[in-house]
């Protein structure tokens, strides 16, 4: 198992990462509800205090959903958050760009901004062209259910990422937020509960043993 971390300590290590001069690409992995978001929030929030607005940014994996439309034409839509309802390459290929465009030690621009999309989980859906990254950036803080995958094409994310922390919750825990949030967006208890578990429930037992190739956890 690898190291862990209390937040207060995953946070000090984000800050430490970022101040070290070229760009950190932190990865965030863990099941559905275990905190991810949350976690990379706190984190791009903490070093923009400490090192200047701009420094951290947060590019999340959701940006990658296929959309509604195209899970409908695949049949997947009932299955949403599942791996294979996500653009896989073109997440690695957005990765690869956000490793490659950069600041050198001494701050001065080495690419230009990159755009990455974003999900908003009002519409459920992708939106492109949403997150600015620009070349000044130190920190790039990414989260996602399947970044520690072995499968095709995330098994390349091994060799992109500075860093892959997985967040490690209690399961009841995890599930609770997860009904909470699916009731937040417009499920009654018992759809938002049964989506938690016979469908999130299954994403979750693909990720679990993905925490052997994190560099450390992270307890939410």
């Amino acid at each position: 198992m690898p190291p862990g971390m209390s937040v207060d300590e995953a946070v000090v290590r984000a800050i430490r990462l970022a101040g070290e001069g070229r760009r950190t690409v932190l990865g965030i992995a863990g099941a559905p509800g275990a905190g991810k978001s949350t976690l990379a929030r706190r984190i791009v929030s903490a070093v923009d205090a400490a090192l200047g607005t701009g420094a951290a940014v947060q590019v999340p994996m959701d940006g990658f959903h296929l959309s509604n439309a195209a899970l409908d034409a695949l049949g997947r839509h009932d299955r949403k958050g599942a791996i294979d309802t996500f653009d896989g390459d073109g997440y690695v290929a957005l990765v690869r760009r956000l490793v490659g465009t950069s600041a050198t030690d001494d701050g001065a621009a080495t690419g230009p901004v990159v755009w990455a999309p974003d999900f908003d989980r009002r519409v459920d859906e992708p939106v492109a062209g949403s997150i600015a990254v620009p070349s000044a950036t130190r920190l790039v803080v990414s989260e996602g259910n399947y970044l520690l995958d072995d499968g095709e094409p995330w098994a390349a994310l091994a060799d992109l990422f500075t860093e892959t922390w997985f967040c490690t919750v209690d399961d009841a825990v995890r599930v609770d937020r997860l009904v909470g949030r699916h009731m937040r967006h417009g499920r009654d208890h018992e759809a938002a509960s049964s989506w938690a578990v016979e469908v999130d429930g299954v994403n979750a037992a693909r990720v679990a043993p993905t925490v052997i190739r994190a560099s450390r956890t992270v307890r939410t």
